[in-house]
């Protein structure tokens, strides 16, 4: 079998600042964040195709990459950021000065203690890999970046490597950060993550 690649990165800093940013909160890059993004790919661009999530903050940085290198762009709405719920839009120190008792239970079990209004952590999860499993399936054999969030990037990596749901959360996603999960007849496997194609170069030649 013939490898498929999957190269994830994290949108950058969007407008506002750092913020629970489901998909309910739609805010584009900042200047920082754009700056990041371009850092992170450097001149590199050794994929075949890139995919996205509709959020503005991954799709309009798929779009000038795409443009500058020529390559085919897609959307799927399937990568879009979990929902938060009542958490959207707020920082993380409001939710745990303003919100104590739901933030603790989060961060000790976000499965069954999601926000109020929250998009099941299973559900999400399983609609991110039912959109990257179809990746792999209608491109098959080629080298594909995905422009995503952290929670899309948290769930490929944990499925990659059969991890509980539970531990989601201690999957730490810079912004821009670069993972890369490899797909062959053994089923996935973590190349990299959290990291920049600048810092390794040695891995783009598949």
């Amino acid at each position: 079998m013939t490898d498929t690649i999957l190269d994830l990165i994290r949108h950058g800093e969007p407008v506002g600042g750092r913020l629970y940013r489901g998909h309910g909160v739609d805010d584009a890059l900042s200047e920082k964040g754009w700056a990041q993004m371009w850092a992170a790919v450097g001149d590199q661009a050794p994929w075949n195709r890139i995919v996205s999530s509709p959020l503005v903050r991954c799709r309009e940085f798929a779009a000038a990459l795409a443009e500058r290198h020529g390559l085919p762009v897609q959307v799927d709405m399937r990568f879009r950021e979990v929902g938060f719920g009542a958490w959207e839009g707020r920082a993380r120190e409001d939710v745990e000065q303003n919100s104590t008792e739901e933030y603790a239970a989060f961060y000790r079990d976000p499965v069954n203690h999601r926000p109020p209004g929250a998009e099941a952590l299973a559900h999400f999860v399983q609609r991110v890999v039912d959109a990257a499993n179809d990746v792999v399936k209608d491109h098959y054999g080629e080298h594909v970046l995905l422009v995503a969030h952290a929670g899309v990037i948290r769930a490929m990596v944990a499925h990659a490597l059969q991890s509980d749901l539970a531990s989601l959360y201690r999957i730490r996603v810079d912004n821009a950060g670069i993972s890369r999960i490899r797909y062959s007849n053994t089923g996935a496997c973590l190349d990299f993550h959290n990291s920049t194609l600048r810092t390794r170069h040695t891995h783009l030649i598949i």
